[in-house]
């Protein structure tokens, strides 16, 4: 299966997809760059026509605010390393899943490692959610504002269970529960 994200930010196309190569996506986000918005939507749509020809049977835009999970966003990866450097990190009490590998982790230096690398590679979230299916999770809690991951997860598996916890009255709740 194919996946190809497309998006505009500050006139960049962004692309991801398995069967992209490196020249490929680099020639549509110069191309934007160079031309501007008008630029951009004609790169938008050149890169979906080239997704169709590779097998893609859906090609959706997607509004996006900024460059996450590709090669544009290195210097945040830079500044996150550098913060991260500076955090003394201990085991966690439970395996951590990371989006980047769609595994478990425990190691400390594995964690700081891969923390960084997501900002720039592709978020497995799909095996992700599969992965912690397979090792017995029943329910998922999305901590933070927003029900998007939890709405993701219920569509890779409908069996799966989310709780957003994003006002101070969830944590309460998501408390109970875990008891």
């Amino acid at each position: 299966m194919m996946c190809v994200r497309v998006g505009i930010i500050a006139g960049t196309v962004l692309l991801a997809a398995g069967a992209w190569s490196q020249a490929e996506t680099a020639s549509f986000i110069v191309e934007a760059d160079r031309g501007g918005a008008v630029a951009a939507r004609g790169a938008v749509e050149r890169a979906g026509v080239r997704a169709r020809a590779l097998g893609a049977r859906r090609v959706l835009p997607l509004p996006v605010s900024a460059p996450f999970h590709c090669a544009l966003m290195a210097p945040a990866a830079a500044a996150m390393k550098r913060a991260l450097a500076e955090v003394a990190l201990a085991p966690p009490a439970v395996p951590l899943v990371a989006n980047v590998t769609a595994a478990a982790v425990s190691d400390p230096e594995t964690i700081r490692r891969l923390l960084v690398e997501q900002v720039t590679f592709m978020v497995r979230w799909r095996e992700s959610v599969l992965y912690m299916k397979a090792q017995g999770v029943a329910t998922l809690f999305e901590l933070g504002a927003g029900k998007v991951l939890g709405g993701l997860a219920r569509r890779i598996d409908r069996d799966l269970d989310a709780v957003s916890v994003g006002q101070p009255d969830d944590v309460e709740a998501a408390l109970m529960r875990l008891s």
